[in-house]
């Protein structure tokens, strides 16, 4: 994930797509079935966003490479190279047909974290912020310039149950500071549980915790889902930009204040009671088409 002000790009790639309703309907037994490298890009000129899901013909993966269809995440000399080409589904008013988008992202860490962390009480489900800092060298075909630069990240999540039997709610969100990078995350469990964090990262990859400040509103988006943010008890958080806006997931930018540190964030929200409705799920087709 990166973000330069005027532009920004995330890419994840799933095996078992924890949010595909195609791996739903079909009992999660097979995860190499239901595959997908999902991009999204930003600017101010448009958003794209790609997620087709593929089966385990389109799927090669080993140490260093993972491969779905005409997409792919490589690690090469120090960094991880991502080269993707797909079809970007309509988004009115930006955009209305379906556009093709392709490019490569390099991504080279500035501070590498080895330890991952459990997110529930039955520790079914995990978070490994990778690197927690990086650089990102990015190059969009069709677009004007030779590319852009900026700060990056990448991180790791992995579970055995599906993400809506565990988690009520989760607020992410990771931000540059003056030593390195912040990470926030506070998750809320089913069963009553609460897993909050607050991490920062030095330069030569000390991993430091801090106790969060409050919990503020962040805002709500179209579709009345709420966010939420931590700040320092004098000051409010400030909604920069919103990237994406879903009956359960979204994502933006905004500033906080942490320690007395102003801070910009890339901020991410889920709501599981929301994703686990029958009508979320008969939705989800139309932003994650599967090619078998």
């Amino acid at each position: 994930m990166s973000d330069c002000g005027r532009f920004g790009a995330s890419v994840i790639g799933f095996v078992g797509s924890v949010f595909s309703p195609w791996y739903h309907w079909s009992g999660r037994n097979d995860p190499e079935n239901h595959v997908a490298i999902n991009v999204a890009l930003y600017s101010m000129a448009g958003n794209r966003w790609a997620m087709t899901e593929r089966g385990k013909g389109e799927l090669k993966r080993n140490a260093s490479q993972f491969m779905v269809g005409p997409s792919s995440l490589s690690y090469e000399g120090g960094s991880l190279l991502i080269r993707f080409a797909e079809v970007s589904l309509p988004r009115p008013p930006g955009q209305f047909l379906p556009k093709k988008i392709s490019g490569t992202i390099r991504l080279t860490p500035s501070i590498l974290n080895d330890a991952p962390f459990a997110l529930d009480s039955a520790q079914k489900h995990h978070w490994w912020p990778v690197a927690p800092r990086a650089r990102i060298e990015t190059r969009i075909d069709g677009q004007d310039g030779p590319g852009w630069e900026g700060e990056g990240y990448f991180d790791c999540n992995w579970g055995s149950e599906p993400l809506e039997n565990a988690f009520a709610r989760w607020d992410w969100s990771r931000g540059v500071s003056s030593e390195g990078a912040k990470i926030l995350y506070d998750a809320e469990g089913r069963d009553g549980s609460r897993k909050l964090l607050g991490l920062e990262f030095s330069q030569n990859g000390q991993r430091t915790a801090f106790e969060p400040p409050q919990r503020q509103n962040l805002g709500k988006g179209f579709w009345g889902m709420q966010r939420f943010l931590r700040c320092d008890p004098d000051r409010k958080p400030l909604l920069v930009r919103t990237l994406e806006d879903g009956p359960f997931y979204m994502r933006s930018i905004a500033k906080t204040v942490l320690n007395g540190e102003e801070i910009t964030m890339m901020h991410e929200s889920y709501n599981g009671d929301r994703f686990a409705s029958t009508l979320v799920k008969l939705m989800l087709p139309f932003r994650m088409p599967r090619r078998p």
